[in-house]
């Protein structure tokens, strides 16, 4: 059984950091790139940032300099450091994996709600 469970969501004010956490089960973790999107209220799924199974990493532009994305393929997990927060950051972010073979598989976990107040 596939499971993304995301953790480390909380509120914070503007400035301050959080670190979220996937972990991941039910397939082959290292054929997969992980990734991070974002969902505001009102508003569309955003992409947020991708590392894949070798440790190359991007992001959108507006998180550029103050997240950092990584991943622990031996435990199962990849992370998503969060500085600088501002309340545009505000959502419930979901983590997703994307099978690298081509088969198009996506895997979603439900997501952690962070909450960035001014």
């Amino acid at each position: 059984q596939v499971q993304l469970v995301e953790s480390g969501g909380d509120s914070v004010r503007a400035g301050g950091s959080l670190r979220l956490s996937c972990t991941a089960s039910g397939f082959t973790f290292r054929d997969f790139d992980m990734e991070w999107y974002r969902q505001a209220p009102g508003n569309g799924r955003e992409w947020v940032s991708l590392i894949n199974n070798i440790g190359a990493t991007y992001y959108t532009d507006s998180v550029k300099g103050r997240f950092v994305i990584s991943r622990d393929n031996a435990k199962n997990m990849v992370y998503l450091q969060m500085n600088s927060l501002k309340p545009q950051d505000t959502a419930v972010y979901h983590c997703a994996a994307a099978d690298r073979r081509g088969t198009g598989m996506v895997y979603w976990g439900q997501g952690t709600q962070v909450t960035v107040s001014s």
